[in-house]
């Protein structure tokens, strides 16, 4: 086994759709150690998360983080996403509440 440290999502601003940020490929097995997500403006705003089996949907079953608040110059460290893992064709998606507004960034392993 080759273990790969690196970032799973680089850092970019969240979409304000439902958006597919990293998927785990074919024989790889990912874990996630560190997600931040930080609100560069001057008002709060929101972001979900979701980690959706593979050959599956975002749905409140998959649900991670609902809808948190992240006020305005925050970084939150999201807890719920600490030592999550994700086998093949598994995949995080982000929906934030407004467009430009919060930077998120994911670093984890690969194992293959």
């Amino acid at each position: 086994m080759t273990t790969t440290i690196k970032p799973l999502v680089p850092a970019k601003f969240a979409e304000n759709s439902q958006t597919t940020q990293y998927t785990a490929a074919t024989g790889v097995r990912a874990i996630i150690d560190k997600a931040t997500v930080t609100n560069t403006t001057a008002t709060s705003a929101v972001i979900s998360v979701n980690i959706v089996p593979a050959s599956g949907t975002v749905a409140d079953s998959n649900l991670v983080i609902d809808t948190r608040a992240i006020a305005a110059g925050e970084c939150y460290t999201c807890p719920e996403l600490v030592g999550q893992y994700l086998v093949p064709g598994e995949f995080i998606s982000t929906l934030a509440g407004t467009a430009s507004a919060l930077t998120l960034r994911i670093s984890g392993r690969e194992v293959t």
